[in-house]
C-alpha cells in the first residue's frame, strides 16, 4: 500500500514538472513566431508603400530656364 502511494506520488510530481518542462520550451517558440509576425508585417507595410510610390503618376519635369545668351561677335 505504500509502494502504491510513492508510485502516485512520484506520477503527479512527474507530470507536474512534465507540464512545466513543456510550457517553458513553448514560450520560448512562441514569442520566436510572435516576432517573425510582426517581422513580416512591416515588410508587408513597407513593399505596399513602395508600391504606392511606383504607381503614383508622376508629373511633367519643371522646364530649366532659358539661358540669356549674347553672341560674343556682334557685328
Amino acid at each position: 500500500m505504500v509502494d502504491a502511494l510513492w508510485v502516485l506520488v512520484g506520477i503527479v510530481i512527474g507530470s507536474i514538472g512534465g507540464v512545466l518542462t513543456i510550457s517553458l520550451i513553448s514560450s520560448g517558440k512562441f514569442d520566436d513566431l510572435e516576432n517573425e509576425i510582426q517581422d513580416l508585417r512591416n515588410q508587408r507595410q513597407l513593399l505596399k508603400e513602395e508600391i504606392h510610390r511606383l504607381n503614383k503618376r508622376k508629373s511633367k519635369p519643371t522646364p530649366r530656364k532659358q539661358r540669356n545668351y549674347k553672341p560674343k561677335n556682334k557685328k
